[in-house]
């Protein structure tokens, strides 16, 4: 990883001095005025809920196998296609008021909800790093991963067309940045490659045991494609740190809390209590942006404390 000390990327007049250290600076925030603010957000947050809007069609059609080019929207129940002004990210769900303009049956409050977080995801990359291809490439992948944890929560399952093209618009970000030399959190291309084989490679072996040890599957394989996204993005020590708290908050979550729900249910409709099957992206994923941007804070903090004897 680079070292993210240096000057802001916008050269605004009397803010020459100003450094940025990373994700934990207030970027331009603290400089700006309201109406600045503003102008400069604003923008952000539509090409991010837009980006949300496309997020929500891939959830939707990548778990059937369907193309996200074609054919165009449509209500998932009518099958009316959705006019270009009536699929406004966030504004058209409010204008009709959150209903199908054909059947008038309510509209899924996921696809506002998506755009929204997704906005505003980016709204917090571009202030907190400033206009640079670092933040776009922290938008990217946090837009990436958290279509990962929808759809993963939704379906149990992590379609190749999200872990497919994250590696590649990873190793492409990589590459880029090789030539514009922008402090990164991100690795660079040969770090990627290691760490891509290093995450799939790790997350396969503690499936193939966890298998063995509870005599079912344990995880799919689209856990172990996208822990070569995510390895790709932060190393090959960052990877293996996102599995051990991807795992470790994944098993608190299931045995304390989703495990003892399902099992007061089952018990009142009077049926054997079975473990549910746990959808492993929907904690890898987080565990991944939070491991790349304090990864290395959190493994120097681990080692200082383990061997300073």
């Amino acid at each position: 990883m680079q070292d993210m000390s240096g000057n802001l990327p916008i050269g605004t007049k009397g803010l020459e001095s100003i450094q940025y250290t990373g994700p934990l600076t207030s970027g331009l925030i603290g400089h700006l005025t309201m109406a600045e603010l503003l102008m400069v957000l604003i923008p952000v947050f539509i090409v991010g809920a837009s980006f949300g809007s496309f997020l929500n069609v891939c959830i939707a059609r990548w778990p059937l196998d369907l193309s996200v080019v074609s054919p165009r929207s449509r209500c998932p129940r009518c099958e009316r296609p959705i006019k270009s002004y009536e699929n406004i990210p966030v504004l058209s769900w409010l204008i009709l008021r959150g209903k199908c303009a054909g059947c008038a049956l309510p509209i899924s409050l996921q696809y506002p909800l998506v755009e929204v977080l997704v906005g505003l995801g980016w709204v917090v990359a571009f202030s907190f790093l400033g206009f640079t291809f670092e933040a776009v490439r922290v938008a990217a992948f946090a837009t990436l991963l958290f279509g990962i944890g929808v759809t993963d929560a939704k379906h149990y399952l992590i379609p190749d067309g999200f872990t497919v093209s994250g590696l590649i618009m990873v190793m492409l970000f990589a590459i880029v940045n090789v030539f514009l030399d922008e402090p990164s959190h991100f690795v660079t291309p040969w770090p990627a490659i290691l760490g891509a084989c290093v995450g799939a490679g790790g997350i396969t072996i503690i499936g193939w045991l966890a298998e063995v040890i509870i005599k079912k599957e344990a995880m799919g394989f689209g856990d172990t494609t996208l822990m070569a996204v995510v390895g790709a993005a932060v190393g090959a020590e960052r990877s293996l740190l996102t599995i051990v708290m991807g795992a470790f908050v994944g098993s608190v979550t299931f045995l304390l809390i989703v495990g003892p729900i399902v099992k007061i249910r089952a018990s009142k409709r009077g049926e054997e209590f079975a473990f549910p099957d746990v959808p492993f992206g929907v904690f890898l994923a987080p565990a991944a942006l939070l491991t790349l941007l304090w990864g290395d804070a959190l493994i120097r903090w681990y080692i200082e404390r383990a061997f300073s004897a």
